[in-house]
């Protein structure tokens, strides 16, 4: 009962006896972080997070335009997809007078220490995820949800209770394959972004829940793993192109697999759509533009950004969110890349 009452009452002086320092060391510590070292920094943050101490967001709220600025985490800053959706938060953020920093988490895992600071030392006032990878644990994320505002944009995390802003990866899927499967084919493989990431597993699982409401067999050999790169499509159609009978239409999780696919089925000398159908996902804007233009499900990538930062400026104004999905509408747009075959 008593750790009860000393986690919801901790105050200042609680901190920092647990942090064996003294009290003026805490309040610059939180207030003004750059007075202090990064050890003793660190120190009092995790003495805070330890007890419960909760004055800090009252604090940050009316002094957060000392930094105004937000962090976004991104997967991979050379994946276009993604500068739509950055575009979105950068929009909605500097209308309300914010800074957007970019963090590419893309094969730099020393970049994982300059986060990690930039978090615990409080010179950004909250955070965009733009993907579940993430460049330190997870746990450091659930430590500062009581003290940053977090979104998620473009998927979610259920071990973390964060607002998140997606479409529903799986029923996009589905209705991308099932559109396949009405025009004709049967032969349909898939082309798969990292194994590990939530939304590929979502995407995988409407690729096959379409197959079987079809009547269609899942054959595992139609099913290869990649990477959300062009590199990933050249690799995998030269894989199913050696099996006995090669897929006639191919569902890849994003444009930059697809048009990886388009490009080796030409070297190929495959007739796209003639040989082969093939689908994409995110509706980047080259999926329009190359030859021939690819059908793609488009997610709404500016949206995405605009409704995620608008719920942390909710957030940084004061106001609870709610945790969980909040889910925008997907399309299949149709396009030369595939066609209707006989039956």
């Amino acid at each position: 009962m008593k750790d009860k009452k000393q986690t919801v009452t901790a105050t200042m002086k609680d901190v920092a006896l647990k942090a064996n320092v003294s009290t003026a060391t805490v309040s610059r510590a939180l207030m003004n972080p750059d007075k202090v070292s990064l050890a003793t920094r660190q120190r009092v943050e995790e003495a805070a997070n330890a007890i419960g101490y909760q004055s800090q967001w009252p604090g940050r709220h009316i002094r957060r335009h000392d930094s105004c600025t937000i962090l976004v985490i991104v997967p991979d800053i050379s994946n276009p997809f993604f500068s739509e959706v950055i575009r979105g938060i950068e929009l909605t953020a500097t209308q309300q007078g914010y800074l957007v920093l970019i963090g590419n988490c893309a094969y730099q895992n020393q970049q994982k220490k300059n986060f990690f600071n930039l978090i615990v030392s409080r010179k950004i006032d909250g955070i965009l995820l733009l993907g579940s990878r993430l460049p330190f644990d997870t746990e450091l994320i659930r430590q500062q949800q009581k003290l940053l505002p977090i979104v998620m944009a473009n998927e979610f995390l259920p071990e973390l209770a964060l607002p998140a802003v997606h479409v529903d990866n799986l029923t996009a899927a589905f209705h991308a394959v099932h559109y396949l499967h009405q025009a004709g084919h049967r032969r349909i493989a898939c082309i798969t972004g990292p194994k590990d990431m939530l939304l590929c597993q979502y995407r995988l699982q409407g690729y096959i829940q379409a197959l079987r409401r079809g009547g269609i067999p899942v054959d595992p050999h139609y099913i290869v793993h990649g990477n959300f790169t062009y590199e990933a499509g050249v690799e995998a159609l030269e894989q199913l192109l050696t099996l006995p009978v090669p897929p006639g239409a191919i569902f890849c999780h994003n444009d930059l697999i697809a048009l990886g696919v388009l490009w080796q089925a030409k070297r190929r000398n495959l007739k796209i759509p003639d040989d082969l159908s093939i689908v994409g996902f995110d509706n980047i804007a080259l999926a329009e533009f190359c030859d021939p233009p690819l059908t793609t499900v488009a997610q709404p990538c500016f949206d995405i950004g605009c409704k995620a930062m608008l719920l942390l400026l909710e957030q940084l104004n004061g106001h609870r969110i709610n945790s969980g999905s909040r889910l925008l509408d997907s399309e299949l747009i149709v396009r030369g890349s595939t066609r209707q075959i006989s039956a």
